[in-house]
């Protein structure tokens, strides 16, 4: 395969809302490039980024999905890009349960792709990965998805969005048609109509604005001038004395607004009828930033700690890699998804994992396509990739020359929400456990796996109830280790502390006093205490030897563990336990 220059290369996060037709999306891009020749459908399971079992089984993305489109960019695009760029596609999880997931792995991107329910307009989760966007100071770009279903509506889409996000949120396109009769969309930028075939190859054919149109199209893209001189001091010169900017100054103008975050432009496609994904396509190449265009910090210590490193997306650089993704396959074995930061990486290259200060050799680097892998001779900077079974290296772990250290920030994931306690079904699969599960962990950073001292159980965390349902039906299938979901123990202390008046048998009739601790819902203890008077006689029937036998001119010091359930009952009633 050919390997591409950082210019070159394009690293989009395609992110959002649950059920907003991501996977979907990026199958028809990749099928409107003739990467794959089938168009696959979530559907029928045959999409290229949701490959796993458990993904096809319940049709939603599960894990970081990896693909990549070569795609022409525009003669003289303000990118500076040569033929063709690569555009790599990193589709990631969107429903709460499975969104540390996209935090992980956005890490890699260069720009977002935000998709949004035309229907409904922004939500949950569409404001969540803004925010992971601001974190990691990426520019975005909103896409409208299924435009061919009932009561979709760019209009209140639109409202929706600029409500939420500000008005800087533009369209950079308009709907030909609505509903089940959308085909096709205006570019406001260089007015024009883009028609499609339903159902066809992707590929539209390029008109003039239909009469029915032109006016709300020309108002249209005069507030899109207006947003764009706003931004630029030259440009609002211009439109000061031409009163309009010209479409030949105007689309360098615009990925210029892009690239810093001035504008977050509005686009849309129709994946199941393949409606708008040429253009959305050609949108990536010419004005999204490729790596170099996209600052990166590093540090002379792990975990964002000591001096900062200056280090650009330059071939010339010393050699750095980050790796953003683990998957642990039971046949290939680790498998590592990784982003080159700096150099060029070539193969059979012996680098330094400098988290671990051990050596690593990179043999037969490879592109990805979904789960498939295409070997490549060389990686340049900004480009992405896979490695199987290298030694030592995980998820969060910087690689590079071992002359020129330096450490890459992983991503800030949040702590789990919800803890099952774990038990295998066989002795088998309790032999078993703890290796599937630590492969399981080193895919899955997100999760928590530890035992409780108190309980002595197996305990699971995670982000919710089916993210452990998942980990547990992954364990059944890849390595056959069978467990049961309960709910996990609470470990009561009660304890009984204080100074009593051993009794003898002789002295049955006299009464003692002890001090009753009681627990604390956090520690187990309290400082404070209750007193009560419990008879000889109640004490004796309880079958300490050590308390009936004790010389009565003594004071003994106790302390004692007993059910919470003998608390609710008067001292006298407590069970017997007599030697």
């Amino acid at each position: 395969m050919k390997s591409y220059l950082t210019r070159d290369i394009r690293n989009v996060g395609i992110v959002g809302h649950g059920g907003t037709g991501k996977t979907q999306l990026v199958s028809s891009l990749l099928f409107t490039a003739g990467m794959t020749t089938r168009w696959g459908k979530v559907a029928e399971g045959s999409t290229s980024t949701d490959w796993d079992e458990e993904e096809i089984a319940r049709k939603i993305s599960i894990q970081t999905g990896l693909a990549h489109a070569e795609w022409p960019a525009t003669p003289a695009s303000p990118s500076g890009s040569s033929d063709k760029v690569k555009i790599n596609f990193i589709d990631l999880p969107g429903y709460s349960t499975f969104i540390t997931e996209a935090k992980a792995s956005l890490i890699a991107a260069d720009a977002a792709l935000i998709t949004v329910d035309a229907h409904v307009g922004s939500q949950v989760t569409t404001e969540k990965v803004w925010d992971y966007c601001t974190e990691y100071d990426i520019p975005r770009a909103f896409v409208l998805t299924w435009m061919d279903r009932e009561l979709s509506s760019f209009e209140r889409s639109m409202e929706s969005l600029q409500e939420v996000f500000g008005r800087n949120v533009v369209s950079l396109q308009m709907p030909i048609g609505s509903e089940k009769g959308f085909r096709g969309v205006i570019d406001l930028v260089a007015m024009k109509a883009h028609i499609y075939k339903p159902d066809g190859d992707g590929k539209p054919s390029i008109e003039e604005i239909p009469a029915a149109l032109a006016d709300e199209a020309k108002e249209a893209h005069e507030k899109l001038v207006e947003m764009i001189a706003e931004g630029d001091d030259e440009m609002m010169e211009e439109f000061f004395r031409e009163g309009t900017i010209p479409i030949h100054d105007l689309i360098p103008a615009v990925r210029k607004a892009i690239v810093a975050e001035k504008i977050f432009p509005v686009l849309m496609t129709s994946a199941l009828h393949n409606i708008g994904t040429a253009s959305l396509l050609t949108f990536l190449a010419d004005a999204f930033p490729h790596p170099d265009e996209h600052a990166q910090v590093g540090f002379k210590e792990p975990g964002g700690k000591g001096d900062r490193v200056e280090r650009k997306y330059d071939d010339s650089q010393p050699l750095s890699l980050f790796v953003f993704k683990t998957l642990s396959d039971p046949f290939t074995g680790r498998i590592n998804y990784f982003k080159v930061k700096s150099g060029v990486l070539k193969n059979d290259a012996t680098l330094t994992n400098y988290n671990r200060n051990l050596p690593e050799r990179f043999q037969h680097i490879q592109a990805v396509q979904g789960k498939q892998f295409t070997e490549v001779g060389e990686l340049h900077a900004g480009d992405i990739g896979a490695i199987a079974k290298l030694k030592e290296t995980t998820t969060g772990e910087t690689v590079g020359d071992k002359a020129s250290p330096i450490y890459y920030s992983p991503a800030q994931l949040p702590e789990p929400s919800i803890t099952f306690a774990i038990e295998p079904k066989t002795r088998a699969d309790e032999d078993k456990i703890g290796v599937s599960i630590h492969k399981i962990l080193e895919e899955d950073p997100a999760l928590r796996f530890s035992r409780d001292p108190q309980t002595k159980e197996f305990l699971l965390a995670g982000s919710g109830q089916q993210h452990i349902e998942v980990v547990v039906a992954k364990l059944h299938k890849r390595y056959h280790v069978d467990l049961t979901l309960k709910p996990p123990k609470v470990a009561y202390r009660e304890t009984i502390r204080g100074k009593a008046d051993p009794s003898s048998a002789a002295r049955a009739s006299s009464s003692s006093t002890m001090s009753l601790a009681a627990p604390s819902p956090r520690t187990g203890f309290l400082p404070s205490k209750k007193e009560f008077v419990m008879r000889p006689r109640a004490a004796s029937s309880l079958g300490f030897p050590w308390w009936t036998s004790a010389p009565s001119s003594t004071t003994a010091s106790i302390t004692m563990s007993i059910p919470r359930t003998w608390l609710s009952k008067s001292p006298a009633r407590w069970p017997s336990r007599k030697p």
